[in-house]
């Protein structure tokens, strides 16, 4: 159960990282660009640049912490298994 709620948690946060990465504006002007100035009206010239980098940050480190306890949950069956490996080896 906790395994598919991380599992959902990380497919959600890929998914909204990858479309925070595409609508920043970029030196070469980026998706953003392309989509239109509403975002420069919505958090003004620079407020938009420090939100969309705060927002990234936080996708970011969101995503590595899923991913890490995705591997740990993930991992949980070669720990049974070394440990039935021991007690089996004790009898």
């Amino acid at each position: 159960m906790l395994h598919s709620i991380i599992n959902v948690l990380h497919i959600i946060i890929c998914l909204f990282l990858i479309l925070v990465i595409l609508v920043q504006q970029s030196r070469g002007g980026g998706l953003s660009g392309s989509l239109g100035s509403g975002s420069t009206q919505v958090f003004g010239g620079r407020g938009s640049a420090n939100f969309m980098t705060r927002l990234t940050s936080i996708m970011a480190a969101a995503f590595m912490v899923t991913s890490t306890l995705l591997a740990y949950l993930s991992s949980a069956g070669d720990r049974d298994m070394k440990a039935f490996d021991a007690t089996q080896q004790t009898r």
